[in-house]
C-alpha cells in the first residue's frame, strides 16, 4: 500500500496536525511512458504552510483531499519509460507519499557520485538555489559591504552569507534563535556576527541596538526570510542605494489579518533602496549554472550545511510544524525508507 498525507482541512491562523489525514491507496502501476518511484527523501520549506491556504497567489494551492506538496528524492522501481530505468534516482515534486508515478517532464536524475542523494533537495536543490541567486541576482553583494541575513542557520539563510562572503561582502550580520544557533553562524558558517532574536521577543525594538551595533557601517544588503518586527529593525539603518531581497515571510504565514504594510516607505524613498521579492523558479533556465558553481564549492569546502533528519513518513506533519516553532537546525527533511546509495 502507498501511504501519503492528504490535506483534510485548511488551517485558520497557526496548523496542526489534524489539518492532515494520513490515508492508505494501492501503490499505482505505471502506464505507458511513465515510471513508478518509491520516494526515500521529503524536503520539509516554509512555502507548504501558504499551499494550505485557499486563494489566489504564486502557485496553486493543495486542494482538500489532495496529496501535500513537496519535494522529493527516490529510486525508480518500475519504468516504462525509455529515459528512466529501475535503479535511477530521481529528484520531482511528488509530495508527502511513499510511491508515485511521473510522467519525467519534471524529474531530474541524480548522480549519487557526486553528494548525498537529498541534498537534490537541500543545498544543491531548491533551498541552495533560492540561496545563490538570491544572493548574487537579488539582493547583490557590495564589495566589502555589510550584509545582514534573517533566519540565518536555515536551509536558505545558512548558504546566503557563505554565498555573500565569496562574492566580496566585507561583514556578514546573522540573526538566527537561540544561543546554540547564533554560535553556529558565526563557528562554522563564517559570520561576523549572529544576534539571537529570542532575546527580544519581549521587547522587539531593542533588537533595533543590537543591529545598531553589529552593523556600525549601516546595511548594504538584506536578505530577508522572516518579515514582521525583525525586519522592521533592519529598515532604518540601510545604506543609500541598498538592496534587498525578500525571499519568505515565515512571521506572517500564520496570521488570520495581514500585518499592516508598507512599513518602510521613507527609507526606502530617502535610501533609494532597491526591495525585490523573488520565487527561485524565476532561475529555472539557469539552474544547471548554479547546481555547478554551488557543487564546486561544496567540494573546495567553501560551502556547509546542515541537516535536521526526522525518520518516517508518519512524521511529515510534525516535521512542518517543528519548521514553525523554530525548532529546526539546518536543513529540514523526512526519510521515508532505506537509501541505497548511503
Amino acid at each position: 500500500m502507498n501511504r501519503k498525507w492528504v490535506l483534510a482541512e485548511r488551517p485558520v491562523g497557526e496548523f496542526d496536525e489534524n489539518n492532515f489525514k494520513l490515508v492508505e491507496t494501492p501503490i499505482p502501476e505505471p502506464g505507458e511512458g511513465e515510471f513508478l518511484i518509491r520516494n526515500i527523501w521529503l524536503s520539509v520549506d516554509p512555502y507548504m504552510r501558504g499551499r494550505m491556504n485557499a486563494g489566489k497567489s504564486y502557485a496553486k494551492p493543495v486542494e482538500i483531499g489532495a496529496v501535500m506538496e513537496g519535494g522529493t528524492v527516490g529510486e525508480v522501481i518500475r519504468s516504462n519509460h525509455p529515459n528512466f530505468k529501475v535503479g535511477d534516482i530521481v529528484t520531482e515534486q511528488l509530495g508527502w507519499q511513499e510511491y508515485a508515478v511521473s510522467r519525467g517532464e519534471l524529474a531530474r536524475k541524480i548522480d549519487p557520485s557526486l553528494a548525498p542523494i537529498q541534498t537534490a533537495v537541500g543545498v544543491l536543490g531548491m533551498p541552495g538555489m533560492t540561496a545563490y541567486f538570491g544572493t548574487k541576482e537579488v539582493m547583490g553583494v557590495k564589495e566589502g559591504g555589510t550584509i545582514v541575513v534573517s533566519a540565518a542557520s536555515g536551509a536558505v539563510g545558512g548558504l546566503v552569507g557563505q554565498i555573500a562572503r565569496i562574492e566580496g561582502a566585507g561583514r556578514i550580520v546573522g540573526i538566527a534563535g537561540g544561543e546554540e544557533k547564533c554560535r553556529y553562524c558565526v563557528d562554522d558558517l563564517g559570520c561576523d556576527e549572529s544576534i539571537d532574536y529570542r532575546k527580544f521577543s519581549k521587547d522587539k525594538a531593542a533588537i533595533g541596538a543590537a543591529l545598531t551595533a553589529a552593523c556600525p557601517d549601516g546595511i548594504d544588503g538584506y536578505f530577508d526570510n522572516v518579515g514582521g518586527w525583525i525586519s522592521d529593525a533592519v529598515y532604518p539603518l540601510t545604506n543609500p542605494f541598498g538592496r534587498i531581497a525578500i525571499c519568505g515571510m515565515i512571521s506572517e504565514y500564520n496570521l488570520t489579518k495581514p500585518e499592516m504594510a508598507p512599513r518602510h516607505t521613507r527609507q526606502i524613498l530617502t535610501n533609494r533602496l532597491r526591495v525585490t521579492g523573488f520565487i527561485v523558479t524565476d532561475f529555472w533556465t539557469r539552474w544547471h549554472e548554479g547546481l555547478e558553481i554551488m557543487a564546486r564549492w561544496i567540494k573546495q569546502g567553501r560551502i556547509k550545511y546542515r541537516e535536521d533528519v526526522i525518520e518516517g513518513i508518519e512524521n511529515a506533519p510534525k516535521a512542518l510544524l517543528k519548521l514553525f516553532r523554530s525548532e529546526n537546525f539546518g536543513k529540514q527533511l523526512v526519510k521515508f525508507g532505506d537509501d541505497p546509495t548511503a
